[in-house]
């Protein structure tokens, strides 16, 4: 049983599943298009290839054998290295997965997406063990004998406690320094993120850290993966999401508390990002509370 043997593509579960699988072979050049953030936890490990990982406000490069714990609605993305060629492995936990265990359980296998780097770089002890896990895992997937979906979960439960014991070693792993250009775009990232519903113009943002202003969009876009605006309207339109469940706010008073000056932009640019317009978003988790 190896790697070789499992096809270039292959993915399992649905947006109702506990768990969901993703793995991918991919030949030559390759960036995510699409603005990504989710509800689930996610697990990210890169079996061959180099890539470069944005996550909340810092960018990394990973290698193969890295692993990369994104936490529920952190924004992210990956992005192309210059190194052609990787295979990887996605494993997506809702965030009810974590309900069947204790209260110490649940805080073992949930506190290392929420807390510290998100990069995780195994010994070679545990990259085997991981490596035996997911294999056996697409492995199941592949063939889907009786009984596949208990090994999956099996399998995933297992590679959550080694990863949950590795990521609680005192110096699992030494990072590289930032460049300065990582540091000063990281700075303006944490800008963003704190400072969303005030106005964000990228001539104004140029002069407060000191970069000139096609200088920062080239270099923000180089780091993250995502253009200025992009990258503006994905933090004010998920933090509209939490408004519309958590807060009983117009719809209208949503759209000026998260920044945006114009209703109309406000609307197509949330369709655009969740798939649905704000008032339907707010009536489907509704719908969803009432069902649980």
């Amino acid at each position: 049983m190896n790697l070789q043997s499992i096809p270039d593509l292959l993915h399992y579960g649905d947006s109702e599943d506990e768990i969901r699988a993703e793995f991918d072979r991919r030949c030559g050049h390759f960036s995510m298009i699409q603005n990504h953030y989710h509800v689930s936890y996610e697990l990210y490990y890169l079996f061959s290839g180099e890539r470069n990982y944005f996550v909340k406000d810092s960018s990394y490069r990973i290698h193969a054998g890295d692993l990369i714990l994104i936490d529920s609605n952190a924004v992210h993305k990956s992005t192309d290295s210059g190194i052609p060629d990787h295979e990887r492995i996605v494993l997506y936990f809702s965030p009810s997965y974590f309900d069947r265990f204790s209260t110490d359980e649940r805080e073992l296998l949930r506190t290392p997406f929420t807390v510290g780097c998100p990069l995780v770089s195994l010994n070679l002890q545990e990259r085997l063990r991981a490596e035996e896990l997911l294999i056996s895992l697409l492995n199941e997937l592949n063939v889907r004998p009786t009984g596949y979906r208990l090994h999956v979960q099996h399998m995933a439960g297992e590679l959550l406690l080694l990863v949950a014991r590795a990521s609680r070693k005192p110096g699992v792993s030494t990072l590289p320094e930032p460049t300065p250009v990582q540091r000063k775009v990281s700075e303006v990232v944490r800008h963003i993120n704190g400072n969303f519903a005030e106005p964000l113009e990228l001539d104004e943002l140029s002069r407060r850290f000191f970069i000139s202003r096609s200088h920062l969009s080239r270099t923000f876009k180089e780091v993250t993966g995502f253009g200025f605006a992009e990258y503006v309207n994905i933090t004010r339109v998920r933090e509209a999401q939490r408004m519309l469940r958590e807060t009983k706010n117009s719809v209208t008073t949503v759209s000026e508390q998260v920044g945006f000056e114009n209703f109309s932009h406000f609307g197509k640019m949330f369709k655009r990002l969740s798939g649905v317009s704000p008032r339907e978003y707010r009536n489907l988790d509704r719908l969803n509370r009432e069902n649980a």
